[in-house]
């Protein structure tokens, strides 16, 4: 097996495929202020069930929290559009996959393209703004761009980007994001798994409930992990994860249409909203 990634340096990570899963392509996308170390397990895993599996790091992301703020929702959405287009095309059926922001970020790729299926982890559409503060019946916001310590940061440590470390633009862009992929979840046509933990405190539970009213998809299946934190790629029900997502990528596989089809016939792609 070879891939991009290593355990200490955020890298995309890429792998063709091997024997009857070959076919069978996961683009999966990384979260807000992350890389594809937060997935990389998921990935592996994948890769070594045989699927071809593409992970991209998303512009800004990975490195310093000032390159964060140099970038845009867009940016972040057509870089890892641009990875699912060509992985489909070298697939006969192409799954998006996303943990948090990069959940979102598929879920709105399904809405635009004809993927197989989505699957995601702690998908956001709104998130715990720590900016705020309520002091008595007065409400606080900080308006500065300067990153803030956040009292109760994800459960899990990555090393691959720090949730206190998010400058306002950054977060502006990632709110924005999330209304923007909510108007469009009714188009989201494909199969969906959703895994949820259940001591999330990075997005509330409200995301899910956004989810489940307006996702388009017919065929949901929402997973509670209940022993996981807001990075649960790499906390302890992770083999969950793995072990339902690979069920839920060769069980659609067999109905799913011909992804290189279909993206040549998403290639034009609608235009973005601001």
């Amino acid at each position: 097996m070879t891939g991009s990634s290593s355990p200490v340096a955020p890298a995309a990570f890429s792998y063709p495929g091997h024997g009857g899963n070959a076919g069978i392509g996961v683009a999966i996308c990384h979260g807000f202020t992350g890389s594809p170390l937060s997935v990389l397990p998921w990935a592996e895993h994948l890769a070594r069930e045989g699927f071809a599996v593409s992970v991209p790091l998303l512009p800004g992301h990975g490195t310093d929290w000032r390159d964060l703020a140099r970038h845009g929702w867009q940016d972040w959405y057509r870089a890892f559009e641009d990875a699912y287009l060509d992985l489909a095309a070298g697939t006969r059926h192409c799954y998006v996959a996303g943990l948090s922001m990069g959940g979102t970020i598929a879920l709105r790729v399904a809405a635009r393209h004809n993927v197989a299926g989505v699957a995601v982890v702690n998908p956001g559409l709104s998130f715990y703004d720590r900016r705020v503060r309520y002091i008595g019946l007065l409400k606080h916001v900080q308006r500065t761009t300067v990153p803030v310590q956040e009292p109760n940061p994800t459960p899990v440590s990555t090393e691959d980007g720090d949730y206190s470390l998010t400058p306002l633009e950054a977060v502006h862009q990632l709110s924005r994001l999330f209304k923007t992929t909510l108007r469009e979840l009714p188009a989201v046509a494909a199969p969906a798994l959703v895994f949820k933990s259940a001591t999330d405190t990075v997005v509330p539970p409200s995301s899910t409930a956004l989810l489940r009213k307006r996702l388009g998809s017919r065929d949901v299946d929402i997973v509670v992990l209940p022993d996981s934190g807001h990075v649960a790629t790499l906390d302890v029900d992770a083999p969950t994860i793995f072990r339902q997502s690979v069920e839920f990528f060769r069980h659609h596989a067999t109905a799913a249409p011909q992804s290189a089809a279909s993206a040549v016939q998403s290639a034009a792609r609608a235009p973005e909203t601001p």
